[in-house]
């Protein structure tokens, strides 16, 4: 099973949000196989990455993978993920890769975490592209089952 994330990088942490995403995980993920497929781009992959390894130190079958819209990461982020992917973005613009590489996300995943407020940007943008490709859509922000 593989797990995205996406959320308007002005997102603000509350404890209510961590414990709606451990409970989505607990509910849909439990102790099977999964993976969690982050970016690294913003306040909400931040809370993302948080609730994942938190996650992750309960359910040992879990890893963390770093979608890189890039062909490079640094040491940091290959000591903070179990692995890295880089999506085939070799021919795509420098500005688009990062949007590129999120609708690739969206159309590998299973369930889609949300924290979607409103209808623009990137965050939304990449929203409606898992909901075009049929995903599981869990929005924290509205509390409600997409």
């Amino acid at each position: 099973m593989i797990v995205a994330f996406c959320g308007h990088s002005s997102y603000v942490k509350t404890q209510a949000d961590e414990k709606r995403v451990l409970d989505i995980l607990e509910n849909m993920v439990g102790d099977t196989y999964c993976e969690f497929f982050l970016g690294e781009y913003g306040a909400f992959d931040r809370f993302a990455y948080a609730c994942a390894k938190k996650f992750k130190n309960t359910h040992s079958k879990c890893k963390l993978v770093y979608i890189t819209p890039y062909n490079k990461c640094d040491e940091i982020q290959q000591e903070r993920f179990d692995f890295i992917i880089y999506p085939e973005l070799e021919n795509v613009p420098p500005r688009y890769a990062i949007s590129r590489r999120n609708k690739w996300i969206a159309e590998q995943a299973d369930i889609v975490i949300t924290y979607i407020t409103h209808q623009y940007g990137g965050a939304y943008t990449t929203c409606l592209h898992a909901k075009r490709k049929n995903k599981q859509i869990f929005n924290i922000a509205q509390e409600i089952r997409n």
